[in-house]
């Protein structure tokens, strides 16, 4: 008899005790898995930022604005040859009077270079240039047409949390994203509109943060340095970063959410491991005779350990398959598609993937060995006569 043979035999000899076992440990697999593409989703930003873009704001905080002209000065190639192209945005905040939907990103962007820098947002060639030829256009992800209502051709009416007032535009096309870290809830106006606007007190020839695409991403160090050199002397600093850094600095202010999530899953694993001991060491006790048996028919101590250790690990094993199976039906068919069309400005990408998955799977089958390790030992070491005098 071999350690997977017993193991298998033995371990629905408490059936309802087992079951409910294997669904305790399928519970927390669910949730580890669910907390760990909580954040990757939160990460995925960051880590699918793409190495030829930098990204340029001011150099004391994100909120204050830079002037107009320092596109100028970037798209210059005598002082930055290795920039292939460059654009700016302003943060406009939009709300929906109605609220259908509350808050989502709103920008106003250059309408001529925008979509070219920013291409992983792709738009069809005539709706840019009905946008080039509509003032008050705007372009939207295909979820916020969704959840707006509305499609190509109408009338929108919006709020601002910055800019007073009702701002009236209309949809002159929807961006497909070509990159799952794009956000498909997102609205983009033109700045010469914004800027033009009489009620545009606050960013009047000024802009956000400038998008700069590279021609060699081993050089983006050096031309992030270069280029707040060249503005150094000015009034307004920048302070200029590789893509993903600049959406990690943004994510640093989520910091403390994060470290938590990651320690709550490791709570949850402690948890799993202390259903699994107690699982087993129920049933060790319930066998002490049955080993006691086995020890006096030539049955060494390592293998009562390894038969303990093994149907452990075989609870936890079908307990976490169980777990993995609800969580591709709950995180991925259920859960993550509702996610990203209801919360698409926080997680654009909601999946739980293959890697996530086996490493809660692995973690289980770990857990469960590590919780049947100090049952066994004891069992092990009780002596032949003592463990045949237990009859419970």
């Amino acid at each position: 008899m071999n350690v997977a043979t017993y193991a298998r035999r033995n371990m629905f000899r408490r059936r309802g005790r087992t079951i409910m076992t294997m669904v305790a440990v399928a519970v927390a697999v669910l949730i580890f898995c669910l907390i760990r593409t909580m954040v990757i989703g939160w990460h995925v930003g960051a880590a699918e930022a793409q190495r030829d873009r930098l990204a340029s704001r001011h150099k004391v905080s994100f909120t204050m604005q830079l002037p107009h002209h320092y596109i100028d000065d970037v798209r210059d190639k005598s002082l930055f040859p290795g920039i292939t192209s460059a654009t700016w945005a302003n943060w406009f905040g939009a709300k929906d009077p109605q609220k259908r939907v509350p808050f989502f990103a709103g920008f106003a962007a250059d309408v001529d270079s925008f979509f070219e820098t920013a291409h992983e947002m792709q738009v069809e060639p005539a709706q840019l240039e009905e946008w080039k030829h509509t003032k008050n256009g705007v372009i939207i992800g295909d979820v916020l047409a969704e959840k707006l209502e509305t499609g190509i051709g109408k009338d929108l009416v919006l709020t601002s949390d910055i800019y007073p007032g009702d701002w009236k535009f209309k949809v002159v096309g929807i961006y497909k994203p070509l990159r799952k870290t794009v956000d498909r809830s997102s609205l983009v106006l033109r700045w010469d509109f914004l800027n033009d606007d009489p009620r545009n007190k606050y960013s009047k020839d000024q802009i956000g943060w400038l998008l700069i695409n590279i021609a060699d991403p081993t050089q983006s160090g050096e031309i992030s340095r270069a280029v707040d050199k060249h503005f150094e002397e000015k009034d307004d600093q920048t302070l200029t970063m590789s893509e993903r850094a600049f959406n990690l600095q943004w994510l640093g202010t989520f910091a403390a959410v994060l470290n938590a999530l990651d320690a709550v899953s490791l709570f949850i694993l402690l948890i799993m491991m202390l259903i699994l001991a107690n699982t087993i060491a129920m049933s060790v006790r319930e066998r002490t005779h049955e080993y006691g048996v086995m020890r006096a028919i030539g049955f060494t101590p390592k293998h009562v350990v390894g038969f303990i250790i093994g149907e452990s690990a075989l609870v936890a094993l079908g307990g976490g398959l169980l777990g993995a199976g609800l969580t591709a039906l709950i995180v991925n068919v259920a859960f993550g598609p509702l996610l990203e069309k209801e919360m698409a400005g926080l997680f654009p990408y909601f999946h739980a993937s293959l890697p996530t998955i086996a490493v809660a799977l692995t973690a289980a089958v770990v857990v469960g060995a590590i919780a049947g390790l100090i049952p066994a030992i004891r069992a092990s070491r009780l002596k032949v006569t003592d463990a045949l005098r237990r009859l419970d």
